[in-house]
């Protein structure tokens, strides 16, 4: 089982006795999460696993990154179902505090970047990029690791961790993982456990309508235009898709492309199976899984 910490001042102890066991030469890798272990998080902890010396695992549902009427008292949480997840996968320490740990006072710092924390995830969930930001440096500053992983199924959030990295010149690696998916195609996410049975096959229709744009794109339409309109109508065609947030191309600088797509770029999407909002995406180039 691994070691579990409740306490910021105590896995600071630990992880600095870690360091200083070897001349300081001991490597961290850390995976932030918010708990409910699924088989993405398996594959950000393995990478981890390969990579370091230590693997320590964050589980924690971040207020500050749910907005009024979202899903935070609801958030699926299992600390023991996790905490198994985590001993199956070899992780070494699991840091779970509690809000009154994290959050000992109210942040009065806002972190923002315009063109990244308030275009379509940050436009449709005012405030929740800058709540993963503030609980991300946080960590970050807790567990000091030398490399973080974070799943590229969450593309904008690894943008904006990515920006905040090298805006403020961490010393942290963020290594990008590629979208774990279900047989059937369906992006692994906590979230999916709110799906009925029936909304769960019909949110298959999102890893459709993604091939379909990469299909359209290898049989050499480029116009943006025409590859979003398409998806939309692809997922509009599932009765249960209740609403489209989005569906949009942007460049690996997160630009918005609006004219021709390229090799790279990102289809993103959000909507609504139900009452379930989903978020996938695709770059452009990529095979199918």
């Amino acid at each position: 089982m691994p070691k579990l910490f409740r306490k910021v001042r105590e896995i600071r102890n630990f992880l600095r006795s870690f360091r200083c066991s070897n001349d300081n030469s001991n490597s961290i890798g850390f995976v932030p999460t918010m708990g409910y272990l699924h088989k993405g998080h398996r594959e950000l902890i393995r990478r981890s696993k390969l990579q370091n010396d230590l693997t320590v695992v964050s589980i924690y549902v971040n207020p500050l990154q749910f907005g009024p009427g979202e899903d935070y008292e609801t958030y699926p949480r299992d600390l023991e179902r996790d905490l198994t997840v985590c001993e199956e996968e070899g992780v070494d320490v699991v840091f779970a505090p509690t809000d009154d740990e994290m959050y000992p006072e109210k942040p009065t710092i806002k972190i923002e970047i315009p063109g990244l924390t308030d275009v379509l995830e940050g436009a449709y969930r005012p405030g929740h990029f800058s709540g993963v930001a503030t609980v991300v440096l946080k960590l970050f500053n807790i567990i000091q690791p030398d490399r973080a992983y974070f799943g590229e199924k969450d593309f904008q959030q690894l943008k904006v961790v990515q920006r905040l990295v090298k805006d403020l010149s961490i010393p942290i690696e963020i290594v990008p993982v590629p979208t774990v998916r279900e047989e059937d195609g369906l992006a692994a996410s906590s979230r999916n456990t709110y799906l009925k049975e029936e909304e769960r096959q019909a949110a298959t229709v999102i890893y459709r309508s993604l091939l379909l744009a990469q299909k359209l794109f290898s049989s050499g339409t480029r116009n943006a235009k025409d590859i979003k309109e398409a998806v939309l109508r692809a997922l509009l065609s599932e009765k249960l898709v209740s609403k489209v947030d989005y569906v949009e191309i942007v460049d690996e600088e997160f630009r918005i492309r609006d004219d021709q797509v390229m090799e790279g770029d990102r289809l993103l999407v959000a909507l609504r199976v139900g009452k379930v909002r989903l978020i996938d995406n695709w770059r452009f180039g990529d095979e199918a899984v």
